[in-house]
């Protein structure tokens, strides 16, 4: 056999044992008369021991050939380390080496192989294989597989039936561009892999499957960050004969326990806030509720005093930030600079310092008294030692970018502790938002969401005022999962779609099948879907999910290490019917 144990099992109480261990060579010390290998395989490391004099001259020969990342067999006696090692569990003993055979020589790695290593990102993205080695990297995807686990230990003890669902799909226009597969047999057709199962989950609820989850592949063909790959994996739920309090309430249950499985880690009940309310008190539909610093609008305090950067605002808001009031001119300046950046857009930053005597010290002092100051004091509840920011604009932009403030003095004060976990529900989100560029209403979910039935008297008249009976997980300011009651009406579907700019021909040539199964009884049905790369990355304490998929893409969407996308032979473009110009 290859090995008796694992390289992180052998402890004090092995001692004497003849054992056999197989492994990557982590490090060689060679001390003249003593020469020491450690042996690393996933379960951890543990020393070998060559010795002049004890140990044969053929072992100690072949001991001076090793190098990094070698994979050895090493045959010999648990033995009680002379200098112990505190810090790694096998650090009491090691193994003095009878039998030492190289099964595989390598070549000297490009970088080392160290949770501290000195390797770049890219290089280890070309070098994925290697980067796997690494402790680290090993732990995130071991926390993966625990998640996953979980996940479906839940999933089963609640009744789900875990349902495949395929992969090559039909292309819709729904939601991101698609990426598509040329058919060989079917010329000029081509097949989609699915944004999600979403059509197929509800066909399942119309086949009586009234409790369907799957982990699966997703595909989106979208620019990329952080939190985002070009394929990507979700929990998808979708249950038969409910409302939305019953998936609210049955998805609470499954992220509880998650945590408390996975993290060990208990979770209150979650908070919950409309649409409206998030983006009027936070500007965002998924606020983060770590910590406070809720906007408070001031457009009855700032307007009608002669500042015309406020007097000719749509929106003037605030945020009081607690216990800043000592801010420096120069770390104001920089918070402007900050708004200022493109990305945000603001114009400028207006600033109320709280003083410790009770005066206020402001960037506006010109156009406001000591008295009106003191009214944005009390209307935001400032106290003494406080700082009250101030943007101003339209109201779109101007709550998007006092977002951004606000995150950003949650990061400068420490105030995101990623030990500390916030779950929130956002509901009722807006059925449709407008397109300006293509001047039509997009889903703002997808266009099989139900909307709130008594928002429909606005369908024909006022479709921007329809509120969906939409659901939005959110925790920590991450959204973790989204869903919605499902339309199961085939008339109200149309009505949908209709309100969505689709013609009759083209609703029925991309979604017929669909209204077609509603006409065999269709029962009532909703669902979520939990971006499972996410929630690996938020358990971990991460803020990339590249570091918890095992070959990730890049930032470009390629992956470096097989080079991939390349391009394809000509034979294989004739098959497919297909020419590059």
């Amino acid at each position: 056999m290859h090995r008796t144990h694992h390289c992180g099992e052998l402890r004090i109480e092995n001692k004497s044992q003849q054992v056999v261990l197989s492994g990557w060579v982590q490090r060689v010390r060679n001390k003249g008369g003593l020469l020491w290998i450690d042996l690393r395989d996933r379960y951890g490391i543990t020393q070998l021991l060559c010795e002049e004099g004890k140990t044969n001259e053929d072992i100690l020969k072949t001991a001076r050939k090793v190098g990094r990342e070698f994979v050895l067999q090493a045959k010999g006696e648990v033995v009680e380390r002379f200098s112990k090692n505190d810090k790694m569990p096998t650090g009491n003993i090691e193994i003095f080496v009878e039998e030492l055979n190289i099964l595989n020589a390598a070549k000297t790695p490009p970088f080392t192989i160290e949770d501290d290593t000195d390797g770049g990102e890219e290089l280890r993205m070309q070098y994925r294989y290697l980067d796997l080695r690494r402790p680290a990297v090993r732990e995130k995807l071991k926390l993966r597989h625990q998640l996953m686990q979980a996940t479906r230990r839940f999933m089963d003890g609640a009744g789900f039936l875990e349902v495949e669902t395929p992969v090559l799909i039909k292309s819709t226009p729904e939601g991101a561009r698609d990426f598509v597969v040329p058919s060989r047999v079917h010329e000029g057709e081509f097949y989609a892999l699915p944004q999600s199962p979403q059509t197929f989950k509800q066909l399942l609820m119309v086949s009586g499957f009234d409790k369907y989850f799957q982990i699966v592949k997703c595909f989106r063909d979208e620019d990329l960050r952080a939190d985002r790959q070009p394929e990507f994996t979700q929990i998808d739920c979708e249950m038969s004969f409910v409302e939305q309090e019953d998936i609210l309430n049955t998805f609470e249950e499954m992220v509880k326990y998650l945590f408390k499985e996975v993290k060990g880690v208990e979770i209150e009940d979650f908070e919950r806030m409309t649409y409206d309310q998030a983006m009027k008190l936070y500007g965002s539909d998924k606020p983060d509720i770590r910590f406070g610093m809720p906007f408070v609008e001031l457009n009855q305090y700032a307007q009608g005093k002669g500042f015309n950067v406020f007097d000719q605002a749509e929106l003037v808001v605030s945020i009081n930030v607690s216990g800043a009031g000592d801010y420096t001119r120069k770390q104001l300046d920089a918070l402007t600079e900050y708004v200022k950046r493109p990305q945000i857009g603001a114009k400028g930053l207006v600033y109320v310092k709280c003083n410790k005597d009770g005066s206020f010290k402001s960037s506006v002092d010109k156009f406001y008294s000591q008295e009106d100051l003191k009214e944005w004091a009390q209307a935001t509840d400032a106290k003494a030692g406080d700082l009250i920011l101030v943007l101003s604009g339209d109201v779109d932009h101007t709550r998007k970018a006092m977002n951004e403030l606000r995150l950003k003095m949650g990061s400068e004060l420490g105030l995101k502790d990623r030990n500390v976990f916030k779950p929130l529900w956002v509901l009722d989100f807006p059925l449709l938002e407008w397109d300006e560029d293509t001047k039509r209403f997009h889903a703002m979910h997808h266009p099989f969401t139900s909307p709130k039935l008594e928002d429909m008297q606005f369908i024909e008249s006022d479709p921007g005022r329809i509120r969906a009976n939409a659901y939005d997980m959110v925790i920590n300011g991450v959204e973790i999962g989204g869903g919605s009651i499902r339309i199961h009406d085939k008339s109200l579907q149309q009505k949908m779609f209709k309100a969505l700019g689709f013609t009759e021909e083209e609703a029925q040539k991309q979604f017929g099948f669909l209204m077609e199964a509603f006409e065999y009884g269709a029962p009532p049905h909703g669902g979520i879907a939990f971006g499972f790369d996410r929630l690996c990355a938020m358990f971990g304490g991460s803020d990339s999910i590249r570091d918890y998929i095992a070959f990730p893409k890049n930032n470009a969407g390629r992956d470096v290490m097989i080079d991939s996308p390349s391009t394809i032979s000509a034979e294989q473009l004739k098959e497919l019917h297909l020419s590059i110009k």
